[in-house]
Parts: structure tokens; sequence; C-alpha cells
């Protein structure tokens, strides 16, 4: 099932930044019906373009100029307003170029394996999440030449509003001053196992922010951004699978599923391409960049106006500094004792 498919439409989302390395989010429709979410970087993108030269020499226009029908792969200047940052987003707006029009040659590069494979979801785009640090920057829509253009987008996988337990202060990622006040809600966008998540104020500032301050609001689960509703939850496929019954569903790898109903017997109620079946829960994880990116007039992703509603958090009680070190990891507990003034009196 999965072999005979092949790319009908690529469309650039995303860029995503994790510390040093620049990779490009892409939604892939496939021709059964299946839309992924792929990332590739510059470089893969540039050995790709030398192979499909090297396979396909009459349409690189290697034997004749005048037959070359695969597009060219510029690269930007190095230096270009907005930085490393807006080389990125340009480089992203080329690459949504080049692949719409490698898709436009001709059947025989479109659809070949090496396209196909190129385009396929790795083991690396089914990851339910990215490495901590990550930012995903949308590019800025379109703007009549008579109004300035807006900032990009920058959003993280994790997105959740939790309230401070008491006031703080430390630095944002830029170096600035970043002050927090009691009760004052903050967007966890990504939580690190050190105990130390990357928050946003209401001035998008971001910062690294210890997790013990932040209370999540009473009757909210640990998981509520993967809250399952009767509205369902999208998931991911791992891997492909071929129904052997005709209440269960047949996915390729990377297949984005909505989970209807959840079961502990290993079997999940779910509904993909119109149809509404069985999948052994094995096979699915939750999806990360995917369901970021099929947010409301980025990828037009279906039931959007089903999605869980978390209530305002209510006020939480001002826990004893002997409370706040209980839920501690090391590297807070040793901040404590460098700095214990700026934890504030119980």
């Amino acid at each position: 099932m999965a072999g005979l498919r092949h790319p009908v439409s690529v469309c650039a989302v995303a860029l995503v930044q994790t510390e040093r390395l620049q990779t490009f989010a892409f939604s892939v429709r496939w021709s059964d019906g299946s839309d992924t979410i792929v990332r590739r970087s510059w470089d893969e993108f540039r050995k790709f373009q030398k192979i499909l030269k090297r396979n396909f020499p009459v349409e690189a226009g290697l034997l004749r100029r005048s037959d070359r029908i695969l597009p060219k792969l510029p690269d930007m200047p190095l230096l270009v307003r907005g930085g490393r940052t807006g080389r990125g987003l340009e480089r992203l707006r080329l690459l949504d170029t080049y692949a719409r029009a490698l898709l436009a040659t001709s059947d025989r590069v479109s659809q070949s394996p090496m396209l196909t494979g190129f385009f396929a979801p790795q083991p690396l785009d089914l990851e339910p999440a990215l490495p901590p640090g990550s930012l995903v920057i949308l590019p800025a829509p379109e703007e009549p030449s008579s109004r300035p253009a807006e900032s990009p987008a920058i959003h993280s996988l994790e997105a959740q509003s939790l309230r401070c337990l008491r006031p703080f202060h430390t630095q944002d990622t830029r170096g600035r001053s970043f002050h927090t006040r009691a009760q004052e809600s903050l967007d966890v966008l990504l939580r690190h196992p050190s105990g130390w998540w990357l928050v946003a104020n209401k001035d998008q500032q971001t910062a690294w922010f210890p997790a013990p301050y932040l209370e999540i609001a009473p009757g909210q689960s640990q998981e509520a951004g993967m809250a399952l509703g009767s509205s369902g939850t999208q998931f991911c496929a791992s891997r492909a699978y071929e129904s052997s019954r005709a209440d269960e569903l047949s996915v390729p790898a990377g297949a984005r599923v909505r989970v209807l109903e959840t079961s502990d017997r290993g079997w999940w109620l779910c509904r993909y391409g119109g149809r509404t079946g069985l999948l052994p829960a094995v096979l699915l994880q939750p999806e990360g960049l995917g369901a970021l990116l099929s947010g409301p007039g980025i990828l037009g992703g279906e039931d959007q106006a089903d999605e869980v509603r978390v209530a305002r958090p209510a006020v939480p009680a001002r826990p004893k500094p002997s409370a706040i070190q209980s839920r501690c990891c090391t590297i807070t507990r040793k901040a404590l004792q460098r700095d214990p003034g700026q934890w504030g009196p119980p």
C-alpha cells in the first residue's frame, strides 16, 4: 500500500531551530489521500538535488540545455536581514518554490522512487516531540507593500498556560530582565527534564523558569494539552498497518489519525481518510509538530473547532519554601542554595 503512493503536493510550512541546526517542515499530501509532516535540512536538499541530476541527466539539461525541466536550487547570501532566522525563513520560501516545481516537472521525476523516498516520513519525523530548546517559526503572511510586514510567529510544541506560585526574577533568552509576579500566567513552551522549563509571558519574552514555581489549575490534568475527549486527538502512526478485518483501518507510516476512543485492550477507535475503525494502540504516538502546524490558518486542520477548551486556572495557594524544595530537581536546589534571598520568605 505505502510503496505505491507518491506525493501530489508539498508545502513548506515552518522553520524549526534546534540549537545550531535549522530544518524545514513540510506538509506532504500523498496520492492515497494521507498527509504527513516531514523535516529536512538545507544540506539534505542540496544532496537530493545532486542525486536528481545524476539520475535524470536529460531532465537536468546535462545533455541539452533546452531539455532542462528540473528546477534550480539557488542559495541565499550570508548577510540577510533578520540574521540567521531571517536567512532560514528565506530558505524556507526558496524550498517551497523548489518543491512545488519538482512536482510539476513530469511523472517520471515526480513519481520516481527517489522523490517519493525523500519526502517519505523518516524515524526523526515520527518523534512525538522536538529536542528541548527547539523553536518552531512560522513565516509571516504576505502583506501589501503599503502595510508593514508582520513578524514571524514563534511557537513551541507544548504551549499550556500555568500560574506562578511566587515572584521570581531571572533573565530571558536574550539576556533581558524577566520578572514574574505571584498568580501571573505564563505559557509553558518546552518542558526539560532538568526541572527548568521554557516559558513566555504576555510580552512575548521567553525565559528558562523553575518548574516548581508553576502550578497546574485544579481539575486540569498533567496532560491537558493531550486530553482525549469525544472530539478526538491527533496522533501519528509510527509505521504502516494493513487491516486484516473489516472493522480495522489501513494506514501508511506517518499517517495523521484522529483518536476517538482509547481502550486498555490495545486497540483504539480512530478516524482516518473519512473512515472510522480500529488501530493497534502500540503503533500510535502523540503528534507534536504536526499538531502545532494544524492550527487555524496554517494547514487548515479539521476538527479544530472541537478542540478541548482548558478553563482559566484558579489561583493556587502560595507554598512555603520547604514545599518548593521538596518538588525541586537538583539544579533548582542548587539555585536556592546560591541565592536564597531571591526566593523570598514564605
